[in-house]
């Protein structure tokens, strides 16, 4: 009986959101942000003609329900920087996945501070889309077109590191191709022989 209640006691802990600025970062007087651009591809392969017309990003509503946006959140002193923008994208947007290499950094003003924060976002391709994440009762999440997703992203910062994402996509289709390419063309050689 005790371990069905602790198995509940977890999935509660679970769906709540770590709250609070006391534990968080700050470099030179500015908050560290981190966060993520979730991401997949319509037909469920990276094999595609066009990384963009194929790709999909996830954006969240703000917490003030004013515009759209890629989760981010403050970067704790318990966890990694990667660790972090995981962190926040279960709980803001309720998708896990493979969080891939830092899209950049950014240094913006907060809007409702008025003070000067660090951001760093990664990509996240995603693996698993949940039904159930601590922020559900407090965000809409919508996965939409790139183009989309640029002309409703209310921060300059995150629709720069939209346009990195989908150079270093297509980018890697790109060396996919030549390497493909690459092998077909030393097959033929050897078949020659």
């Amino acid at each position: 009986m005790a371990t069905a209640l602790v198995s509940q006691e977890n999935v509660v802990a679970s769906l709540v959101s770590r709250t609070g600025r006391h534990l968080q970062r700050y470099d030179k007087g500015r908050r560290q942000v981190v966060g993520c651009i979730p991401y997949r591809y319509k037909n469920g392969s990276s094999n595609t003609s066009e990384v963009e017309d194929e790709l999909e990003v996830l954006v969240i509503s703000s917490q003030k329900g004013k515009g759209m946006l890629f989760p981010k959140g403050g970067w704790e002193l318990d966890e990694t920087i990667k660790q972090a923008a995981s962190r926040e994208t279960y709980e803001e947007a309720g998708v896990k996945g493979n969080v891939e290499h830092q899209l950049g950094h950014w240094t913006f003003q907060s809007r409702t501070h008025g003070t000067d924060y660090d951001g760093y976002l990664f990509p996240l391709h995603v693996k698993e889309v949940l039904d159930f994440w601590p922020e559900k009762n407090n965000r809409q999440r919508k996965w939409m077109s790139v183009e989309e997703a640029r002309e409703c992203c209310q921060r300059w910062w995150m629709k720069e590191a939209l346009d990195v994402l989908v150079d270093r996509l297509a980018g890697r289709q790109q060396l996919g191709e030549e390497e493909m390419g690459s092998c077909s063309l030393s097959y033929q050689a050897k078949s020659n022989l």
